[in-house]
């Protein structure tokens, strides 16, 4: 028997809270089971937990919600792993510009906060001492 898991012990053993996961449902990520009166209880299966921990590996590069979504399709759908591996190469390439792009912002940024620092400590030197 495969095991499965409530909304609450993956909530748990991810650090999450439970409207998260089911923030990652409404974006079409996670697509438990229903059970219960009403289809209300969530019952997560091994490759639900999978998903979402595939999920917060994305999330923790940087990666849309969107784009993390496409890549795992990717991944279950039965077509030819080159043309999956390719598109996965393309959205990291493309993430790493952009976060190139800003690093590159924030070394300008750094750069200049530094240049003010030394103008300032450069005037406070200048000014007389109080006794």
């Amino acid at each position: 028997m495969t095991p499965t898991y409530s909304i609450g012990q993956l909530a748990a053993e991810f650090d999450l809270t439970t409207r998260a996961i089911r923030f990652y449902e409404d974006m079409g990520l996670l697509h438990p089971e229903r059970t219960g009166t009403g289809g209300k209880q969530r019952v997560y299966s091994a490759k639900e937990r999978t998903r979402l921990r595939l999920t917060l590996r994305a999330k923790r590069l940087g990666l849309s919600l969107q784009e993390a979504k496409e890549i795992i399709d990717l991944y279950e759908s039965p077509r030819d792993t080159g043309v999956q591996l390719s598109r996965f190469i393309e959205v990291l390439t493309a993430h790493r510009q952009r976060l190139q792009t800003q690093l590159a912002d924030l070394q300008a940024n750094l750069a200049e906060i530094d240049e003010h620092m030394q103008e300032a400590h450069a005037l406070l030197a200048k000014q007389p001492s109080k006794k």
